[in-house]
């Protein structure tokens, strides 16, 4: 049998030179193979994380409850001011039941929806929960629940000066008679909102004309409805005869 021919030692060279590029060419995908997956974990949820991440802003006294302390942080963290809307439209998708306070379950079931287990993922989802606003249902969802979210939990009505710092934050930018309805209530004899009332003002911001022309005083308003237009009225009448003479 003829005998086979032997690899000359350029050849030899040659034959190892591809198996290190090929071995070097496997390692640098492996690499890449175990960065992406080190992306992906990071980038999917993780309960764990979301854990972790609430026990930062609690305390040792009381580990299942974020409080006003650690709402400050929270919202540092995140780059939001306390007052911001966006902190009244969190505590909705959390079912939060407290104004200043986080409970752990709530957490878990508002930043799992999110899916949010850190503050950079928090800040990408701000904008989105900026924009569930401009959905008239959902507004009017946020607005009922801001009535039971932001009163004494103890108390059957909010106090008019919580009230106020709602319609503010609710309706201040979108309700052009606010700045009157505001003064109505600094000088009326109205310590209170009840819920009744609550709901019916955010209607008539919807359906009643700045002129006032189509308020049926004879309809099924609350008496503080009829009282704010009648004073607007007034309000304007003395403006005008002012203006005249």
């Amino acid at each position: 049998m003829p005998r086979g021919k032997r690899r000359s030692n350029h050849d030899m060279g040659g034959e190892e030179e591809r198996t290190t590029s090929k071995r070097q060419r496997g390692g640098y995908a492996t690499t890449q193979n175990t960065s992406r997956r080190h992306i992906k974990a990071e980038d999917s949820f993780s309960q764990k994380r979301c854990v972790d991440w609430f026990c930062k802003y609690t305390n040792p006294d009381e580990p299942d409850t974020l409080g006003p302390d650690g709402m400050e942080k929270f919202c540092d963290d995140i780059g939001v001011e306390p007052e911001n809307v966006v902190m009244l439209v969190l505590a909705y998708k959390m079912g939060a039941t407290q104004m200043g306070f986080f409970s752990r379950c709530e957490w878990l079931k508002g930043l799992t929806e999110l899916e949010c287990d850190s503050a950079a993922k928090m800040q990408s989802k701000l904008e989105y929960l900026k924009s569930i606003l401009n959905d008239p249902n959902v507004f009017k969802s946020i607005y009922r629940y801001a009535y039971d979210f932001a009163k004494d939990s103890d108390q059957r009505s909010m106090d008019i000066n919580t009230a106020k710092a709602m319609l503010q934050l609710l309706l201040g930018k979108h309700w052009p008679l606010y700045p009157h309805f505001a003064q109505f209530l600094d000088q009326s004899k109205y310590k209170v909102i009840n819920k009744d009332q609550w709901c019916n003002i955010l209607e008539f911001s919807r359906t009643i004309n700045n002129e006032l022309t189509n308020y049926d005083i004879d309809g099924a308003w609350p008496v503080m409805l009829d009282e704010f237009v009648e004073w607007l009225r007034l309000q304007r009448t003395c403006t005008s005869s002012t203006i005249l003479s």
